[in-house]
């Protein structure tokens, strides 16, 4: 959509919203498009879709006929937009409410919804009905990234189109071609969840995420009526959960002290899949594991599910053999030959265009401004003399950017009008009022998405108690789902993970000290280092992705801030002294969930279409897309050595391509694991 049809799209809303009888298409062919060219079939194309992007921005284009004519006759048939029908109804919010409400917006941050509740957010504060609000001490949840497939699936379920994907069944272990009517998306037992129609079943089924094995493919000519009032969380709550099993596994003397400290009392002996018995004797199976040495040790495990064990495992490369049971063997060889495999293939040229940002960004569209501009109006009427370059902030653009919008506005009005009757916007002084809306003064209701965002972000905070007691978090929902109507309904069809804390003990510790400045006594464990540290820390803030709480400290022992996970804290008291340094976080959600340093390694791998999340979840600093899918990432470590873990927990998503050395210690410790299952 070029920019002059973003300035006619513009100027039809505008005549059809401040007409009251409508205007014929006559008029509007001379008034608005000034189309001489006679051709009348062109044009009624145009005009046809310039009224369908208008519906899709949310305006219902009325049709209006005399009493006694046909409406298929454009001599007769008038136009016009309601005034009320399409607007964002007013929506009154106590302070208490605006914090839920935005700490429910906020939960997206880093998530597939973020845009949409920002714009959401945005709306709310066009209409006046949203005050500037601060955010309660220690509590930011945040919503983790759940990676390419759940985006792609979320614009696929709000365009009704099926969808087409590999999966890896966990009941037969195939994996198979699935094509599904995707109806709804959402969180359970901390995995996420696509249920739909799968038209080679004939029925609904419900397939996880994480046992994709190829990219999501959006079959656009393939529609589909969505069931009336599908909930997924009501879905997958019905769903049982998977049993508690026992697995048998092989580590050596010393190490992996996490693993260990999960393990349970041994079960009766029993010949397993790698030819010995849960006690160590030699069995008479065949499956070609090279046997664990004399001074490993073999324990028993819990898990419900073999491919979540198996993820963890086969980080653990050769520190760890599996000996039972069959499918969790399966899983952590499957991952390991993934990766070596991925290792094996020939490398693409490494090559990065410059410049490219941290971070992927779609190219911003005519679109996107035109739903800018008719968000800024009604922003503007009820933000009167904001200081420019503050305007341009809140929207997220240049003040460049913002201007050109403006120079748009300023020139947009009633066909043929007088100067009274065009948009009057002033910044001659870097302060900006609006003298005259033309009736763009109210923001337009919210869009699916939104809805989405914002109605999904309240329900998923009720797992947090101190949220879920107070009276401000059901009295905001039962608002926004009377602002949102029919769009409201349709938010149902996605469901948040559970963001309450594991651990609410430590937590009401560490928040307590944040409270009153105290420091903290802490014992640590560390997964890529296998061992346990003791820290004195200056906490500053708490913040969680999903139920996964983190703190941010000013670390001691290290001399720097760090980022704490709660579930790896073994012991966590005050340790009796103050915070001793004038040290103070970030202001918002952490960009980074460690600290960068001069000494950090910078590493280029390569990601497949599947693991490309990897690049934002890792925060590169560069990305180039590749031709035949995936991307390049370089991203900074301040540890590789655990970079081999990495690479074997992704199974065949991930390789590292420079530096050399460290991707020929990768790929090797990736093939001697391999080589204990016979591979």
């Amino acid at each position: 959509m070029s920019a002059s049809r973003t300035e006619r799209l513009l100027n039809l809303l505008i005549a059809l919203l401040n007409t009251k009888y409508g205007l014929r298409r006559s008029e509007l062919r001379q008034k608005i498009y000034h189309d001489t060219t006679g051709n009348d079939v062109a044009f009624g194309r145009m005009f046809e879709r310039d009224k369908n992007d208008l519906r899709e921005f949310g305006f219902d284009v009325e049709t209006v006929t005399d009493k006694g004519w046909s409406s298929e006759d454009p001599a007769t048939t008038r136009y016009r937009i309601g005034k009320e029908s399409n607007r964002l109804p007013d929506v009154e919010l106590t302070p208490e409410e605006c914090t839920v409400l935005l700490l429910a917006s906020q939960l997206w941050e880093q998530a597939a919804l973020g845009t949409s509740a920002l714009n959401a957010m945005r709306k709310l504060q066009a209409s006046g009905g949203l005050t500037d609000i601060g955010l309660p001490s220690g509590l930011q949840p945040r919503i983790k990234p759940a990676g390419q497939a759940f985006e792609d699936l979320i614009t696929a379920m709000h365009a009704q189109h099926a969808v087409s994907f590999r999966y890896h069944a966990g009941s037969t272990g195939k994996d198979e071609e699935r094509v599904v009517e995707p109806w709804g998306v959402g969180s359970r037992f901390g995995q996420w969840y696509l249920a739909g129609h799968d038209r080679g079943r004939g029925a609904l089924r419900f397939f996880r995420l994480s046992r994709f094995t190829s990219a999501v493919t959006v079959l656009a000519k393939a529609s589909y009526p969505p069931p009336a009032r599908f909930n997924i969380r009501a879905e997958l709550a019905a769903l049982p959960e998977l049993p508690i099993k026992t697995a048998v596994v092989d580590v050596p003397e010393g190490k992996l002290l996490g693993l260990r400290k999960r393990a349970v009392p041994a079960e009766e002996p029993a010949t397993t899949a790698t030819g010995t018995t849960a006690t160590g004797t030699p069995g008479t199976g065949t499956s070609g594991a090279v046997p664990p040495d004399a001074d490993w040790e073999r324990i028993s495990v819990q898990y419900r599910d073999a491919e979540l064990l198996g993820e963890e495992l086969a980080s653990y490369g050769p520190n760890v053999l599996v000996a039972a049971p069959p499918e969790l063997l399966a899983a952590v060889r499957r991952r390991l030959a993934g990766a070596a495999e991925f290792a094996a293939a020939p490398h693409p040229p490494v090559v990065f265009p410059a410049p490219v940002l941290a971070h992927r960004t779609r190219k911003r569209t005519s679109e996107d401004q035109l739903k800018r501009m008719l968000q800024l109006v009604p922003f503007l009427v009820h933000n009167q003399g904001l200081h420019i370059q503050v305007v341009a902030d809140r929207f997220g653009i240049t003040r460049k950017e913002l201007e050109e919008d403006l120079r748009i506005l300023i020139c947009s009005g009633l066909p043929e009008g007088y100067p009274d009757d065009l948009l009057d916007i002033q910044w001659e002084d870097d302060h900006v009022y609006i003298t005259q809306d033309l009736d763009l003064n109210r923001p337009v209701r919210f869009t699916v998405d939104e809805a989405c965002a914002l109605l999904t972000g309240l329900e998923t905070l009720n797992g947090l108690p101190e949220l879920a007691e107070g009276s401000a978090l059901e009295s905001v929902t039962l608002k926004l789902m009377a602002a949102a109507g029919e769009e409201g309904l349709r938010a149902a069809s996605v469901a948040g993970p559970e963001v309450g804390p594991a651990n609410s003990v430590d937590l009401e510790t560490i928040r307590a000290a944040i409270d009153s400045g105290s420091q903290l006594r802490l014992s640590y464990f560390s997964p890529q280092k296998d061992s346990v540290s003791e820290r004195d820390v200056d906490p500053l803030r708490l913040y969680s992705l999903d139920n996964t709480w983190y703190f941010e400290a000013y670390c001691h022992a290290a001399a720097g801030l760090r980022n704490f996970r709660l579930d790896r804290i073994e012991r966590v008291a005050p340790n009796g002294r103050g915070i001793s340094r004038a040290v103070t976080g970030q202001e918002g959600f952490p960009v980074k969930l460690y600290t960068p340093n001069d000494d950090d390694t910078l590493v280029i791998v390569q990601l497949t279409h599947q693991g490309s999340g990897l690049a934002d979840e890792y925060y590169a600093e560069r990305t180039a897309e590749l031709p035949g899918g995936g991307l390049l990432a370089e991203i900074r470590f301040g540890n590789t050595d655990w970079l081999p873990m990495f690479v074997a927990q992704h199974g065949g998503a991930v390789r590292i391509l420079e530096p050399a050395p460290l991707a020929k210690v990768a790929s090797e410790w990736v093939g001697t694991a391999l080589s204990q299952y016979g591979g």
